[in-house]
């Protein structure tokens, strides 16, 4: 008696931000649900306590080599909304966190699946500033549809400066310490990080996606 039911919690994406909600939510005391196109972070989900929705979907290669998603295409996400309907439907909060480097997000939740949510659930887009993954999303607003919040924050990190500029200079500095190890530059194409970050060398752009982009412009094409 006197007890209040868990809130449901649905984190679509495990990447840095997706693990850091489904931690907090959990500290909080949620029940969370999590899904991802890359089952091999389904191992990190599951140590945060959340539970790992699976869904029968042929992704394929669904990283690239630094780890991220890929983009996968139009009928993938399709059949994946198709499959999602159901514990979006039945969560009180989804927070998105689906964003692919350089490309505008996947639109994951539409507008029926919205209308298909109960008044009063909360929908966080945390990929508003590249377009959203809720079909609803305006970045920057909070819009409300059929009695669901949908809060798109098109630059969080300007929401709590003080903790994303100590987050960003540790991360720096680590970074410039591995680079540096001695105290003189080294450059090893053989470690993963350093491979993963170099964009150019000795005149040329050797950074696979920053040469796909500069190849896709007019300018690369002439």
């Amino acid at each position: 008696a006197g007890t209040i039911a868990p809130a449901r919690v649905f984190v679509i994406g495990a990447g840095v931000a997706g693990l850091q909600a489904i931690a907090s939510s959990r500290r909080m005391g949620a029940v969370v649900q999590a899904y991802d196109v890359r089952p091999a972070v389904k191992e990190q989900v599951e140590s945060l306590g959340a539970k790992f929705v699976e869904m029968e979907l042929e992704s394929g290669a669904a990283e690239d080599k630094g780890g991220y998603a890929k983009e996968l295409g139009e009928d993938f996400y399709r059949k994946q909304r198709e499959l999602m309907t159901q514990v979006v439907s039945h969560s009180d909060v989804v927070i998105t966190t689906a964003a692919i480097p350089g490309r505008k997000a996947p639109i994951l939740i539409t507008k029926d699946m919205v209308e298909a949510m109960a008044p009063g659930t909360i929908v966080v887009d945390l990929a508003a500033e590249r377009g959203g993954n809720c079909e609803l999303t305006q970045a920057g607003q909070d819009v409300t549809h059929n009695g669901v919040l949908i809060l798109g924050p098109d630059n969080p990190p300007s929401m709590i400066p003080y903790h994303a500029s100590q987050m960003f200079s540790n991360n720096v500095t680590t970074f410039l310490n591995h680079l540096a190890p001695e105290g003189t530059l080294t450059v090893d194409l053989e470690d993963e990080i350093t491979a993963g970050t170099l964009i150019t060398r000795e005149g040329e752009v050797i950074h696979p996606r920053i040469r796909e982009l500069l190849e896709a412009t007019p300018e690369g094409k002439s």
